[in-house]
This record gives C-alpha cells, sequence and structure tokens, in this order.
C-alpha cells in the first residue's frame, strides 16, 4: 500500500511559491531588467510549477504563462552566440550557465505535455537548452562542485534531447571519483555548496544513470551533517574551505534531501532532520517544481528517531569534534588549511575559531587565540588528535627567521638577486640560498569535552610575546563579572564573569598555572585580535563583532579556562 500524501507540507510548499509567482504574473509583460540570468531561469520554472499544480493560486493562469515568456526572452537575450550565458564575475563559464541549464532543463519537463498553452514555452526552453549543450558538453570548470553541476546539466539535457556524447561526457567526470571523504563530507566541507550544488546534482544523476554509489553519497553527507546541526538550527561551516566559513548556514535548504532520503530508506534520523529543517516554515519557492518533478518527496514522512544525548562525533578528517547534551552543545575545531599553505585563499579552511558553545539562547559564537609573533596571524591548529574519550589536543608551531649573508659563490656583483616569499615577506633577497636563523613559538591547547562545557588547558610556550583570547558572544545577552574596554570589548580581570541570556547562562573562569599575571583592563594593547599581515597588508580582517570577552598578558604562559553552562532542568541546548 503507497504511503499517504502529506497535503500540509503540498499546500505549504505551493503557498512559498506562489508568494514570488503571484506578482510576476500580476505584471505578466513588466520586463525584468537587471535580473541574472540564473534568476531568471528560477523565475521562470516556478512560474511553470504554479501554473501545473493545484494547490498553487496560479493553477491554470495564462497570466502565469504569460510572465514565464516574458522572463524566456530575457533570458534569451542573455544567451551569447557560444551558447552560455552574460553575466556574473566568472566569463563565459560553462558551470555557471549549467545552473541555468538546470533550471531551464527542469522547466522543460514540467511544461512539455501540459497543453496548448505552453507549447510556444517549451519550444523557447528547448531553444535555449539546445543553444547551451555544445559549449557544456566541452567546457570546463573551476571549483569541484562544478563537476557534478555540470554533469547534472548533461544529464537533463540527455533526458529532453537524448545524445550519448553527453553521457559520455558525464562519464568522463565522474570517472575522477566523487570527492567524498571517509566520514562522508565533500572536499569542499562546504554546507552551502553541499546542499545547493553536489548533494542535488548527485540526486539527479543517481536517478538518470541507475547509479547507486551517487545516491549512496549523498546519503552518507546527510548521515554526516547530523552530528554538524546546532541547537540553533543552522548547520556548522567553521571547517569549511568556501565562503561560508564565516557565516551561519541554515539548515532548511536541507529540507528535500532529508526529506526524500527519510521516506525512500524508512531513515528516522533523517525523518527528524527534516522536521527541524521546516520547523522554521517553507519559505523556499523552488520546492513546489521540486515535488512535481520527484513526487516521492510529497509523501507523509516516516516516524522521526528521537535524538539521541548526550553524543559526541568526531570528524577526522576535517578535525572536527561535537558533543551535545542537554545542557550544552560544544564543538571543538582544529583542522585549518593555513598552516600547511602558509597563506590565506579562497579554498582553503582559513577560520581561526577553534571552540564554539550552545546553551541555549545564550551562545558562544568564537573562541580564538592572537599572538603577537612576527604578525604571523592567531592560532590555527596545524595538528589535532583525540587523548581519551571527548579530549582533544590541538598544536601550532610557528617559525620565522633572521637571514645570514650569502656564500661567496651565491653572490652577485650587481646585487639583483631573486624575488623570493620567506613564508611571511618577499623581497629580492633569495632567501633560500642564505643560511637562517629560527625563533619558533608554540602553542598548545587541550581540550576536554564535558556535558555541560569545556575546559581548557593552554599552554604558550617560546620568546616572550603579547597573546590574547577572545571569546565573542552572540548578541542579545548580559556579561556580567568583566571590565568594559571599549569597542564592544571586556576583560576578564578578576574571578569568574557570566553571559546571560534570559535563563540560560555562560560561566567563564580562567586560572595561571605559570607565568606572569594576566594583563588588566589598562592594557588594551595587549587586549586586542590581531588577524595578521595576510589581511591587514590588504587592509582587510576577520575579526568577530560584538560582545568579546578578553583574557590575555605576555608569555610564556600555562592556563586553565573553565566554559560551564547551565539552563533551566529539562530544556534542551
Amino acid at each position: 500500500m503507497p504511503t499517504p500524501l502529506d497535503h500540509e507540507f503540498v499546500r505549504a510548499v505551493a503557498r512559498a511559491a506562489d508568494r514570488p509567482a503571484v506578482p510576476l504574473a500580476a505584471g505578466p509583460d513588466d520586463e525584468p531588467a537587471g535580473v541574472p540570468h540564473r534568476a531568471l531561469a528560477r523565475r521562470v520554472k516556478t512560474l511553470i510549477a504554479a501554473y501545473r499544480s493545484p494547490d498553487s493560486a496560479l493553477h491554470g493562469s495564462s497570466r502565469a504563462v504569460a510572465a514565464a515568456a516574458t522572463h524566456l526572452r530575457a533570458l534569451r537575450a542573455a544567451q551569447t552566440a557560444t551558447g552560455l550565458f552574460a553575466g556574473g564575475d566568472n566569463v563565459q563559464s560553462p558551470p555557471d550557465s549549467g545552473f541555468t541549464v538546470n533550471d531551464v532543463c527542469d522547466a522543460h519537463v514540467l511544461a512539455a505535455g501540459a497543453g496548448p498553452e505552453l507549447r510556444d514555452v517549451t519550444a523557447t526552453l528547448a531553444e535555449i537548452a539546445r543553444a547551451a549543450s555544445g559549449s557544456l558538453l566541452t567546457g570546463g570548470v573551476h571549483t569541484p562542485n562544478h563537476r557534478w553541476e555540470l554533469c547534472a546539466a548533461l544529464a537533463r539535457l540527455h533526458r529532453s534531447f537524448p545524445d550519448d556524447r553527453l553521457l559520455d561526457r558525464v562519464e568522463e567526470w565522474l570517472a575522477e571519483g566523487v570527492d567524498i571523504d571517509a566520514e562522508g563530507l565533500y572536499s569542499e566541507r562546504s554546507a552551502n555548496y553541499a546542499v545547493h550544488v553536489s548533494n542535488p546534482s548527485l540526486l539527479l544523476l543517481a536517478g538518470v544513470l541507475g547509479r547507486a554509489d551517487l545516491l549512496d553519497a549523498v546519503e552518507r553527507n546527510l548521515a554526516a551533517t547530523l552530528d554538524l546541526i546546532r541547537p540553533d538550527g543552522t548547520v556548522e561551516t567553521v571547517h569549511s574551505r568556501r565562503q561560508d566559513q564565516n557565516h551561519p548556514f541554515p539548515l532548511a535548504p536541507y529540507l528535500p534531501h532529508y526529506r526524500l532520503l527519510a521516506i525512500r530508506t524508512g531513515r528516522g534520523d533523517f525523518s527528524r532532520a527534516a522536521g527541524l529543517a521546516a520547523a522554521g516554515g517553507i519559505d523556499d519557492p523552488d520546492l513546489l517544481a521540486e515535488t512535481l518533478l520527484t513526487p516521492d518527496l510529497t509523501r507523509v514522512l516516516p516516524a522521526p528517531a528521537a535524538e539521541p544525548l548526550p553524543r559526541d562525533r568526531y570528524l577526522t578528517t576535517a578535525r572536527l569534534a561535537a558533543r551535545a547534551s542537554a545542557t550544552a552543545h560544544t564543538v571543538v575545531y582544529g583542522g585549518s588549511d593555513v598552516p600547511e599553505h602558509r597563506r590565506i585563499r579562497s579554498g582553503l579552511a582559513c577560520n581561526p575559531t577553534f571552540l564554539r558553545l550552545f546553551a541555549g539562547d545564550a551562545v558562544l559564537d568564537a573562541v580564538r587565540l592572537a599572538r603577537g609573533f612576527f604578525d604571523l596571524g592567531p592560532f590555527r591548529a596545524a595538528a589535532m588528535r583525540q587523548s581519551a574519550d571527548n579530549r582533544y589536543q590541538l598544536t601550532e608551531t610557528l617559525t620565522a627567521a633572521y637571514y645570514q649573508p650569502l656564500s661567496t659563490a651565491r653572490r652577485r656583483d650587481d646585487g639583483a638577486y631573486r624575488m623570493a616569499d620567506e613564508g611571511r615577506f618577499s623581497a629580492a633577497m633569495a632567501f633560500p640560498d642564505r643560511p637562517r636563523n629560527e625563533v619558533s613559538h608554540t602553542t598548545g591547547i587541550e581540550v576536554d569535552l564535558r556535558e555541560d562545557g569545556a575546559d581548557l588547558r593552554i599552554d604558550l610556550s617560546g620568546p616572550r610575546v603579547p597573546w590574547a583570547l577572545e571569546l565573542t558572544f552572540r548578541p542579545g545577552g548580559v556579561l556580567e563579572g568583566a571590565v568594559p574596554i571599549g569597542d564592544g570589548r571586556w576583560c576578564l580581570a578578576s574571578g569568574p564573569a557570566t553571559y546571560r541570556v534570559g535563563d540560560d547562562e555562560i560561566r567563564i573562569e580562567a586560572g595561571v598555572e605559570a607565568g606572569e599575571p594576566l594583563a588588566g583592563p589598562e592594557r588594551s594593547d595587549v587586549l586586542r585580535y590581531d588577524p595578521g599581515q595576510d589581511y591587514t597588508v590588504v587592509g582587510g580582517t576577520d575579526a568577530t563583532t560584538g560582545t568579546r570577552l578578553y583574557i590575555g598578558g605576555q608569555g610564556p604562559h600555562t592556563l586553565t579556562v573553565a566554559l560551564r553552562a547551565r539552563r533551566p532542568s529539562g530544556t534542551r541546548a
């Protein structure tokens, strides 16, 4: 017996599509000036889906068809002679055009055979898709996820306009292997690109090609993501190698993937995640088209499984650990790419946050450690190991050098030595050819994750340099027991401090095991965050904003920091 339809979900996705589609249909002849090609295609798909859906206010509406035709004319005008679309910072980009062609092909499936009123729209969609086919067939990419987006576009083109060359090209890309690691994370470790590109593309390819291994990759990624869901309804991104590493990412876009696999596999944990993704309401206008193209999405979800608490997970490939309990949800991270690559770069994991703590509405968004050592930037662990259950050790050693005179054989009469980069500075000094005297600084942080927070033991060894531990709290609360030092900064001078939001609080207490007394509020020159010269040389920063509590001093130092979450009994972190 087939699973019954979830009528409430179906009505909700129709309302989400109607919110942007109804105003567009109200002015069907209004030219969409300045709308990018990807948005034009998405609007067309949404309008056609609304026309097709009995639950939409635009079901069977000729005005929806007319608005779709108007947008298609603008989309056709944005298509260059190559079949690729103009616009955006990626010039003549096959993958960026692939995003648009994916929507064009889905719209073509929805429009084809839907009646004479959509005949012209269907023909224009086919014209646009076919014009792009040649460039997508031969085009290249420049990010890992682009491969799967481009493959999905080629597979969709083949679905509507069969051509074996398209499938051959898909197989050529897929032969490289899907970039998913042993923990279920894609190589970019990005929630944004997993949910918007890799997972939907691989789901489409699994269906068109009958590839169970691609479906398995998506299921593995969704399973890994379960342990990255935070109590505030977002997905952890501190380990990402893309733009989302510095921003919260909502769980909501994961709704169709968790929902579809929960229905097809019966997994109660995926069903629970689907419920969490929909908890704030359904606002994605694209979901209506997805339900029409994949009717399984409209079935009733299986019973959700209860969330196991306490729960802990260590993702070894990303060097990220999380522990969740009824009181606290704590994340510790040591997987930065910066220590290995010695640079800040798009495509690398650069976020220096090494710990977060959620205690209901009281949230410690970021714990970072700045050191005044040759302007090399804040602590980013080069290594992380699990020393015991829920106990982790993070380490980083920084080195800088002073250079000796060149040997006689390497001197030049004209003084014109080759330009070289020595890791922090570039100059015409042939650095690799010179003897060097190194100066080193080592930071070790031991984190013991507890059910009510974390204990930190921080050891800074090497020359006497200033350092500052920065704790950034999410706005909305009150910090007590600390001394304000201006610009949203506070100093933990003596005794504990507490950050409180309503009945939820996080208590911070520090103690010195070895080293000088901690810096007082008069040392605002020490109690600050320094992003390092990779940012400051171009006038940039990766600094946080908001309520920032500092503990600092002049190293070497060994200190302990206790972080404790306190919540009313019976509540969930």
